[in-house]
């Protein structure tokens, strides 16, 4: 039987893979040119946005267990400045924020599940960093996708659940026997 801590981390995970699949999903779909779309002065692009959130993960994430989440090294400032030149460059920073999102979360086990970690001095647990970063990208992976809906315009594909599909992706859902399972596996494979 998994403890709640192997059970927890599983499942957090597959979530993050989820959001992480989303902003894939939207920022394979735009081009070069739209990732610099923006709705107004005040609104954030496309490569700003992953900009933030790649600073973001690399300065929580790297050593997750030991230094404060927020870096000396990190310029949040400069995050919201777009200065990608690519979108080739831009996906590989948002990759490198994700890589390391995935290895500390990977060094998270049993004996060290119980420690404090810090972010800004503000001491969390294991479990409040973790749903303090997911709900952090998951509300501008959130922001990502509306942007690229906007952007494709009637060339967007859903996501989610087409408008109008709910009855028949419910009648498929009831379908099925009752399972212990986690709501990304079917999202993920579908998506993929």
């Amino acid at each position: 039987m998994e403890s709640n801590s192997t059970n927890y981390l599983e499942s957090i995970k597959k979530q993050f893979a989820y959001y992480k699949l989303l902003g894939d999903k939207t920022l394979l779909a735009v081009s070069d040119s739209d990732i610099h779309y923006t709705f107004n002065e005040t609104s954030n692009s496309l490569a700003i946005i992953v900009k933030h959130m790649a600073g973001n993960m690399l300065s929580r994430w790297t050593h997750f267990l030991t230094e404060d989440g927020e870096k000396k090294w990190r310029n949040r400032d400069d995050e919201f400045v777009d200065s990608y030149a690519d979108k080739t460059t831009m996906l590989a920073h948002w990759e490198k924020g994700w890589q390391c999102l995935f290895t500390a979360i990977d060094s998270v086990n049993e004996d060290n599940f119980s420690q404090l970690v810090y972010i800004r001095n503000q001491g969390h647990t294991i479990t409040e960093a973790i749903n303090r970063q997911l709900a952090h990208y998951a509300y501008h992976v959130g922001q990502i996708v509306f942007l690229g809906k906007m952007i494709k315009d009637t060339e967007w594909e859903s996501l989610s659940i087409p408008k109008n599909a709910s009855k028949s992706y419910n009648a498929e859902k009831f379908n099925q026997e009752k399972k212990r399972s986690h709501f990304t596996d079917d999202e993920i494979s579908r998506l993929s």
